[in-house]
């Protein structure tokens, strides 16, 4: 009964949470299909809006959701691509990202400006009235630009004076949801040394299968577990008629009808979205790409999604009672699911702790070091104490150091982290051509993470643990034409360039033609760089056209041609 009153007060105040939005119209003219919703778990990130289907199409009108004007546009070859952000008088603005272009009057401003910079890259803050646009005003068309996977419209609704983006769901837009969120899994993760999981000390997945109107444990009653545990799970939800995987709005978890942790995800703050990789199991996204919530906040989580906590969800199973466990969640439209099982407190087997190489507190600055490396993590990089782990191995082909296991890239960092490593026999000459890169030890593959030489040994800032060396980027980027064979035009309005590098990335390019700057736009997924003819070329005549690509070591490339247009 208990249960029941909390699902309907929770019904209850999701009516009244959605009542107090302004209403507003759908940026499309289509039904809104989401492939992605508000909360969802992305890399480093909870995805701050709801993406729209385009029926895999580009060039689909985008309509403004409400009277306001065009506050700022965003221009660049990643992240949101093309994008509109426009403040309404209700104190809201909406965003509108990945578009194929702006209406005629934005597009024309936007290219003066993208010239007077002699940038394709613009982030632009238009006077307050210079573009006021209607509800319902078409304002671009859909597409793919910036980071995007496929055609979809990004749109947000964020607080104007806060920055902070809010579930567009609770605007009552026309999406049927009728259908409850799903889950395959639990983990089960012992969190002190005295704790385990049916006699194991690691962390453990279970599956889980729907029965009698919950899920419940896939082939067995209930675990045997002892001392401080959390919980896990790896939640979806699902939209009527639309099989794409979205995120949970909301979760509870109770341990006998005790709450113990909740959260839910109505808003975000951009300062604090990193702080995902400590609220997921992080091993788990790296390797297989899942989101799982974790029951339990580790001492470093900052987020503040969380709504009622005991101990910070961490419940430590110590007396000989059997106890009930719950996990109930629930989508933006309060349609929830739970998954109910039981523990008994079974003391552990003593096991022998595994030595690590040292020790590293979560809160303070901490250090390693050896003869040829040094590492450094300021505090508040790690979300917890961490066992920390080396190993050195023989250098890779190629390699100016040997290998550096700095940890597992398992592990997550919330700040970069300062990695030394020593030179071995790095030519004369070279030293400035130097970085560390993480290495694949499958594929043998490299990974640029920067780096600069300095007295023997090559530094750099890095994010994520994993094998690392010095290694040396001599080779300049490339330049393939896709327009222009033997001088000669092979497309009537626009010429067309693959650009690529294969180490330490793309850092600078420059197009001319006549001498004159001219604004090659950048589509960095497809490593594509485009012209499009427009009144600045004379027509009938022969023109000289020049790219420059330059790399992140000052290895640089030139291309040059002349055509007749």
């Amino acid at each position: 009964m208990k249960h029941v009153i909390i699902f309907i007060f929770f019904v209850v105040a999701g009516a009244n949470l959605h009542a107090q939005y302004p209403p507003m119209s759908s940026p499309v003219n289509i039904p809104i299909i989401l492939n992605g919703n508000f909360g969802e778990i992305r890399a480093n990130h909870f995805h701050s809006g709801i993406d729209i289907k385009t029926n895999g199409e580009i060039g689909l009108p985008v309509f403004s959701v409400d009277d306001g004007y065009i506050s700022r546009i965003s221009v660049s070859p990643v992240g949101y691509g093309n994008a509109l952000y426009i403040d309404h008088p209700s104190g809201y603005t909406s965003v509108y990202g990945h578009l194929d272009c702006f209406s005629d009057t934005i597009a024309q401003w936007v290219k003066s400006q993208q010239y007077k910079e002699k940038s394709f890259q613009v982030n632009l803050f238009p006077e307050k009235n210079q573009f006021s646009v209607n509800k319902g005003q078409e304002i671009g068309k859909s597409g793919n630009s910036g980071s995007s996977a496929g055609p979809h419209l990004h749109f947000e609704i964020r607080k104007t004076t806060q920055e902070k983006p809010v579930n567009p769901l609770f605007f009552d837009f026309e999406i049927g949801d009728t259908t409850k969120p799903a889950v395959e899994n639990l983990y089960v993760y012992p969190l002190s040394d005295s704790s385990h999981v049916m006699s194991k000390t690691e962390k453990q997945r279970y599956p889980l299968v729907f029965y009698g109107g919950s899920y419940r444990l896939k082939g067995i009653q209930s675990l045997d577990v002892w001392g401080k545990i959390g919980f896990g799970i790896d939640a979806i939800d699902y939209f009527d008629n639309n099989w794409s995987k979205c995120g949970i709005y909301q979760m509870e978890y109770w341990v006998d009808n005790q709450l113990i942790n909740s959260f839910e995800v109505d808003e975000l703050d951009f300062n604090l979205s990193r702080y995902i990789n400590s609220h997921i199991d992080y091993e788990v996204f790296k390797q297989n790409n899942k989101g799982v919530h974790k029951t339990y906040i580790e001492p470093g989580n900052k987020l503040g999604l969380y709504q009622q906590t005991y101990n910070g969800g961490v419940f430590e199973f110590s007396s000989k009672k059997r106890h009930k466990v719950q996990i109930i969640f629930y989508d933006a439209h309060m349609n929830a699911s739970e998954i109910v099982f039981y523990v008994n407190p079974t003391r552990p087997i003593p096991h022998n702790k595994k030595e690590s190489d040292a020790y590293f507190d979560y809160h303070t600055d901490n250090r390693f070091e050896t003869n040829d490396i040094k590492v450094y993590l300021p505090v508040e990089a790690l979300y917890t104490d961490l066992n920390f782990e080396y190993k050195k191995g023989i250098a890779p082909n190629g390699a100016f150091s040997s290998l550096h296991r700095i940890h597992y890239p398992t592990t997550p960092l919330h700040l970069p982290i300062d990695v030394k490593i020593k030179g071995e026999n790095i030519p004369t000459g070279l030293e400035e051509k130097t970085l560390i890169a993480t290495f694949d030890i499958k594929t043998g593959e490299y990974t640029s993470t920067g780096g600069t030489y300095n007295n023997g040994w090559v530094e750099s800032k890095i994010r994520t643990f994993g094998d690392m060396c010095i290694v040396a980027d001599t080779i300049a980027p490339e330049i393939r034409p896709l327009s222009i064979d033997n001088n000669k035009l092979t497309e009537p309005n626009r010429i067309r360039f693959k650009i690529s590098d294969k180490l330490s990335g793309i850092k600078h390019y420059e197009g001319t033609i006549d001498e004159k700057w001219a604004l090659f736009e950048y589509d960095a997924k497809r490593d594509l760089l485009t012209y499009y003819f427009d009144e600045r070329i004379k027509k009938e005549k022969k023109h000289k056209i020049e790219l420059l690509v330059e790399d992140h070591k000052q290895n640089s490339s030139i291309y040059t041609a002349t055509f007749f247009y």
